[in-house]
């Protein structure tokens, strides 16, 4: 099975990386409450990082090491098409040379960072009039949010927004525990 090439904003690669790793993690807060006890909060996921180690080996090596690099100045963020994984939106945070660059070979490793800006985005292959596939990403507008301030609770938020308690957990599934908000916290409005 021939692997479609790894892909980021305007760059192919002429041959895939030869590793990956990808990691999930869970942000969790701890809070103190009083006579020694705590309670735990669970923040949902952080972003997914990738990582992997590829080379570029023959003529021309170099030169193709720099149009990678060319693509991680540009910054921003940009669609990441691997050949297994999902499609996502994703930040290029690092580029590194592993050895010495020569102009027939360089050994070099990456990070990207998937990106979530609080948009719901919905991302399908469409087959274009040559047979192949164009990556489009259909992206809604953000949602209302409120910010926590002393005193607030999420009773009172949604009172005050013409909302339920329940249509309010409904939309922020990372809060756990109506009664446990913070100051500064994001509350997404129905």
């Amino acid at each position: 099975m021939e692997l479609q090439p790894m892909r980021y904003k305007d760059y192919i690669w002429p041959h895939n990386p030869h590793t990956y790793t990808i990691s999930f993690q869970r942000q969790i807060a701890e809070h103190k409450v009083p006579f020694g006890r705590y309670c735990m909060q669970d923040l949902g996921q952080s972003c997914r990082i990738l990582r992997g180690e590829g080379e570029f080996a023959g003529e021309g090596a170099y030169d193709e090491f720099k149009k990678l690099a060319t693509v991680f100045y540009g910054g921003g963020p940009g669609l990441l098409v691997h050949p297994v994984w999902q499609i996502s939106n994703a930040y290029f945070t690092a580029l590194s040379v592993r050895q010495e660059p020569l102009p027939d070979y360089v050994a070099y490793s990456f990070e990207f960072r998937e990106s979530f800006d609080g948009y719901s985005e919905a991302l399908e292959r469409l087959p274009d009039s040559g047979g192949t596939a164009t990556v489009t990403s259909a992206v809604s507008a953000p949602r209302e949010t409120h910010t926590v301030v002393q005193g607030d609770t999420l009773w009172r938020i949604a009172l005050r927004y013409g909302t339920t308690l329940e249509e309010l957990l409904a939309v922020n599934p990372t809060i756990k525990n109506p009664n446990l908000i913070v100051v500064g916290q994001e509350v997404v409005l129905p």
